[in-house]
């Protein structure tokens, strides 16, 4: 696991310590971010720290609260998962509420979680047939 930006790094030792804690082992902040920084490489959280600002930020990053539209559907939920290629993510979205993903009265499908590649803008490559794009998310 290697952290992109400082708000991605963050948030990994925000889900360690959470984890930890559910285990029943309790760790401050500090411990949790040289933990993260030490998995990515680093000496030291400082050391992660100092890297990190020097590279371009990603607008996402795993754990973010998202917002936006699936197949015209509106949506909230969770960054589950994410990787990078090049200036597009392959993103992956927890949904707080399932998102019926057919337009047709008589009959649904639900979708709970929604995975696809989206641009640093976070519209995703795929359109529909009238040019929309199937996934369009921002921060909350």
């Amino acid at each position: 696991m290697t952290a992109r930006s400082i708000a991605e790094a963050k948030a990994h030792a925000k889900a360690l310590r959470n984890a930890l804690a559910d285990q029943g082992t309790v760790i401050g902040h500090a411990q949790a971010l040289e933990l993260i920084a030490r998995q990515s490489g680093a000496r030291d959280w400082n050391t992660l720290s100092a890297r990190l600002t020097k590279t371009v930020p990603s607008p996402f990053h795993v754990h973010q609260r998202v917002q936006g539209r699936y197949l015209g559907q509106p949506l909230k939920g969770e960054i589950t998962a994410l990787s990078s290629f090049g200036s597009q993510y392959s993103v992956t979205v927890r949904l707080d509420e399932p998102v019926d993903t057919v337009t047709f009265d008589s009959f649904s499908n639900m979708r709970r979680v929604v995975r696809s590649v989206i641009d640093s803008n976070g519209n995703s490559t795929r359109k529909t047939s009238n040019g929309m794009p199937h996934l369009t998310l921002s921060a909350l």
